[in-house]
């Protein structure tokens, strides 16, 4: 996996993009990984290209459908669960959501919060050890949570437009 060109971001955005890259080639059973910011916009993905991603390859065949090759389709069901478990959480007094987790068939989608409100979603394989997931999802909460300002927000928000 290559990761999404860095050139004219600042440190912080910098390190924020390496921290996820870390996160899916290190974590086995991760397949990609998306950051959201608390009003449902991509900030960072796993997927190098999003524009590349989601199109037609050489021969004209269609990719893949699902969260690789379709950041945008990670961040819209990121931010969904995220605003469903709120909600749920609201409606039975549970407090704040800490983390979501949903097991399928084929494979499982982890969501977590930030503690600027922005989401961390994760797919993965139905192979994958949970708890490994959950914990290297922690520590990537940990270490970005106080790098991601409203600043950097605006500058990950900004080059994930300029890629398009």
């Amino acid at each position: 996996m290559t990761a999404p060109s860095t050139y004219g971001l600042s440190t912080q955005a910098r390190n924020l993009q390496w921290l996820l890259t870390d996160l899916v080639e290190e974590v086995p059973g991760i397949v990609s990984v998306a950051v959201v910011s608390s009003d449902g916009l991509l900030l960072l993905s796993s997927d190098p290209d999003p524009v590349a991603a989601a199109g037609d390859d050489e021969q004209g065949a269609q990719p893949p459908r699902g969260p690789r090759g379709a950041s945008a389709d990670l961040a819209t069901i990121v931010s969904g669960l995220g605003s469903l478990t709120t909600g749920a959480a609201q409606l039975m007094d549970g407090g704040a959501v800490k983390q979501t987790m949903v097991a399928m068939e084929h494979g499982s989608v982890f969501v977590m919060v930030i503690s600027d409100g922005s989401l961390l979603g994760v797919h993965a394989t139905p192979d994958c050890d949970m708890s490994v997931v959950a914990y290297h999802m922690s520590l990537f909460v940990g270490r970005a949570g106080h790098v991601l300002t409203p600043e950097v927000r605006s500058e990950l928000r900004q080059s994930m437009e300029n890629a398009k």
